[in-house]
């Protein structure tokens, strides 16, 4: 068999066109190389000749000047005495003139903090306060922006090695100080002065490079029209043998595999026609294999569909069995005035695990509970069904709530062959009293808003979770509500929401929704909370059930 490889040696004219790039490439540094070098051997002779317009002791004078007015040993007036005199000026003028004659951005006097160059501080570079360079004289082309004897600047940090070998040599560098700023490309040359062995001060030299980019473009443009060229000549060849040799025989086997599904699954006939020797044959043999096993597989197909049809709407059923289960209408005791109370729970799957209860104990004892069930689906459904009827069965009136879970504990270990667990909140109001009682296996904090306050996390001691360990033994506590206060349930689902960036909603917000929305009856306060959370999760899938529920004690009941 002739592999499909072998075919494509007839494409390595292709080669020619990642050549030709490379070509193009390496052409546009060299070239912009030899204008760099051009440019900056130009700046080099400039700065070398600027130094000679100072005599080596009044260079020293001026540069001691600097240094003394950055630490501090040479007044502003001292400066400007110095900076006004006679001979000061007419240098200045001299860089101007020559700054004007070579069309340069600038051409300065300057020495470095050599210490403050040696330790870049990048955080300092940021706020701009690293600044090394020492000016002694400046001829920026904008009179306003030049810089005055001992103002300091700053550098590239790339720069410091190069100008800290130049320092201690006295010998220019060879690399090039270029920079892509206000003024387009520029080259920047920084020309040590030697005085007696060591490095007095550097002369340095700022010169667009005007041209660099026009004659870059321009010589781009006739490289890669030549390339160009080359190129299409070459991918034409090889789109007709492309075509000759692979896209029409593609297009047999793309053509019959339509025909397949159009002709009710007719097996095709013209796929065996196909005689390439290469891959192109071996593929339409396996759309010809495809084919048959489709005819195969399609009842199979048919006898899984109606299963799942079958199974999803028994889900559907399971979904309405478990809604009510769990307390729907509201008001749920309309003959009570002395409280409120309003649930809801969102699944995150078909069925959830998630579950919250309240009923009344007796006359005067209203019990609430919010709980989850590890896991999701089915098997948490289950457990959850079974869990919400122990803990009603169990409580009772005058019964402790520490009791009543150590008992629905043991009762789910004897049962529990999956594993599985669940974190419960229950508490009972006293009505009349405002008292009330509770009891956490591992559920998430209560919030907990007194009359004038905000909401809060009470912090409650959390026990084990239910179905956990036997012998667990559980703590209830209490607290006094007072009319207007109120109480917010829920599970993690909540808290645990997580949007596109992975990030969770968190207690944090929760709690600053909860205050912002704190003057809201239970019943608008749910559906706000809901709608902070679907908001903050956005486009994120829901993995966890939402289960809330809302309490707001109005008034004692009179006994």
């Amino acid at each position: 068999m002739v592999k499909l490889r072998t075919k494509f040696t007839l494409l390595i004219g292709l080669a020619v066109l990642l050549v030709t790039s490379a070509v193009v490439v390496r052409g546009i540094m060299i070239y912009r190389n030899s204008i760099m070098k051009r440019y900056n051997e130009t700046a080099y002779q400039t700065a070398e000749a600027v130094s000679g317009y100072f005599s080596p002791q009044e260079l020293q004078e001026y540069v001691q000047a600097a240094v003394a007015y950055v630490d501090g040993d040479l007044s502003e007036e001292q400066r400007e005495e110095i900076t006004g005199s006679a001979r000061y000026m007419e240098l200045t003028a001299l860089l101007d003139n020559m700054r004007k004659s070579m069309d340069a951005n600038d051409i300065n006097i300057c020495v470095f903090d050599i210490d403050v160059l040696s330790h870049y501080d990048k955080q300092a570079h940021q706020e701009k306060r690293w600044k090394p360079l020492i000016y002694v004289m400046d001829s920026y082309y904008d009179e306003a922006l030049r810089m005055q004897l001992g103002d300091n600047g700053s550098i590239f940090p790339e720069y410091c090695g190069e100008i800290l070998k130049s320092y201690e040599s006295g010998v220019h560098s060879n690399d090039y100080f270029v920079a892509d700023g206000q003024f387009g490309y520029t080259t920047t040359a920084l020309y040590p002065v030697v005085l007696d062995g060591q490095t007095a001060a550097f002369v340095a030299v700022e010169i667009p490079m005007a041209t660099l980019q026009a004659d870059t473009l321009h010589f781009v443009a006739r490289i890669a029209l030549s390339a160009g060229v080359t190129a299409l000549l070459l991918l034409l060849l090889i789109l007709w043998f492309l075509i000759r040799t692979m896209i029409s025989p593609i297009k047999l086997v793309s053509q019959e595999a339509e025909d397949f599904v159009k002709n009710n699954n007719a097996i095709s006939t013209r796929l065996q026609e196909i005689r390439t020797h290469d891959e192109i044959q071996t593929l339409s043999e396996s759309i010809l294999k495809l084919e048959n096993d489709i005819n195969s597989y399609i009842d199979n197909l048919t006898k899984v569909t109606a299963e799942k049809e079958r199974i999803g709407a028994e889900l559907n059923i399971a979904t309405q069995i478990q809604a009510d289960m769990l307390p729907s209408i509201f008001p749920p005791f309309p003959d009570r005035e002395e409280f409120v109370i309003y649930a809801t729970m969102m699944p995150a799957k078909e069925v959830g695990g998630d579950f919250f209860d309240f009923f009344m104990v007796d006359d005067r004892h209203l019990a609430m509970v919010m709980a989850d069930v590890s896991g999701k689906g089915v098997p948490a459904a289950l457990f959850m069904v079974i869990g919400k009827t122990l803990l009603k069965d169990h409580t009772v009136p005058d019964k402790d709530l520490g009791e009543v879970f150590m008992e629905v504990n043991e009762l789910l270990c004897e049962s529990n062959k999956e594993g599985l667990f669940i974190t419960a909140f229950e508490a009972v109001l006293d009505i009349a009293t405002g008292e009330l009682r509770f009891v956490n296996a591992g559920h998430e904090l209560p919030f907990i808003k007194k009359k004038d306050g905000a909401y809060e996390a009470y912090k409650v001691k959390a026990g084990f979770v239910l179905a956990g360990m036997e012998g667990i033994r559980y703590k209830a506590g209490s607290m006094m509500l007072e009319p207007g206060d109120k109480l917010f349930l829920y599970t993690d689902g909540v808290p645990e929401a997580t949007n596109g960036a992975q990030e969770l909603y968190g207690m944090e917000r929760l709690s600053q929704t909860l205050n912002r929305c704190g003057d809201l009856p239970p019943e608008a306060l749910l559906p706000a909370v809901k709608e902070a959370v679907d908001t903050f999760v956005g486009d994120a899938p829901q993995f966890d059930d939402i289960t809330m529920l809302s309490l707001e004690y109005v008034k004692k009941m009179e006994i």
